[in-house]
């Protein structure tokens, strides 16, 4: 799959609307998806210092929610929306729910583990892509949203 058609690849937004990374805007996009009931939900504040660092640099972080992994994502849209706002101040946007792996994977999950990549192993694992919507880097749950490499890895995106 072309990074253009990555980019064009449809979303829908946490509260009904249409998108797609490119109508995201930014510089560089971080795709996550995560959980309301999971042991790195406390993520979320990290990645919400993120967007507040770099959104003025370009970057989007864009969580999308699934329940694929140990049931740990129960509400829906809105209770998830919910949750993210009141516990941990979220501003970012949030996909609607969806799957990351098997047969009724979103399209952008499927395309960003297309050619031989492992499936998404559990919640919080992070996908970076540059301007041009390439797959820069990929981490495992357990890398914190702060750490030095996914930071680097932001800031070399962000660099152009």
């Amino acid at each position: 799959m072309t990074t253009e058609t990555l980019q064009t690849i449809p979303l829908t937004l946490n509260d009904g609307t249409a998108s797609s990374l490119a109508a995201l805007g930014g510089t560089a996009v971080l795709v996550v998806n995560v959980a309301s009931q999971c042991g790195f939900t406390p993520q979320y504040d990290a990645l919400e210092a993120l967007h507040e660092k770099y959104q003025d640099r370009g970057l989007v972080i864009l969580g999308v929610p699934c329940n694929q992994f140990g049931g740990q994502e129960p509400g829906t849209d809105g209770e998830i929306a919910e949750f993210c706002r009141k516990n941990f101040g979220v501003t970012f946007p949030l996909a609607a729910k969806a799957d990351v792996n098997g047969p009724d994977a979103h399209p952008l999950f499927a395309a960003l583990t297309d050619g031989g990549a492992e499936p998404v192993r559990w919640n919080f694992e992070k996908f970076l892509l540059n301007h041009d919507g390439a797959l820069v880097a990929r981490f495992a749950s357990a890398v914190a949203p702060d750490s030095p490499e996914l930071v680097a890895a932001v800031e070399a995106a962000l660099a152009r």
